[in-house]
């Protein structure tokens, strides 16, 4: 199960993000978490049709797309997402 998290340099949503991302991953030691800054990786956000910051995605075990979601997450939310991820 992999999370890529699409962040920018100065978005304070991103940092929020990020915590609740790390709070997931130490409840789900599994999760392979990427944070790409679109700044960075241009090409891979506009592929991905990334609009805005943060946007967070899930990706199963086939590496299919489970969830995409903008804003900052809810932890309760993301560990949902997480378990369908799972299925």
């Amino acid at each position: 199960m992999r999370l890529e998290l699409y962040t920018s340099a100065f978005c304070d949503p991103c940092h929020r993000t990020r915590d609740v991302v790390a709070e997931a991953q130490a409840l789900v030691p599994a999760l392979q978490v990427d944070e790409l800054d679109v700044a960075a990786h241009q090409d891979r956000a506009a592929d991905l049709g990334i609009t805005s910051t943060p946007t967070t995605i899930i990706y199963g075990a086939d590496d299919r797309e489970v969830l995409r979601a903008t804003g900052v997450p809810t932890l309760s939310r993301l560990l949902t997402a997480l378990a369908q991820a799972l299925d």
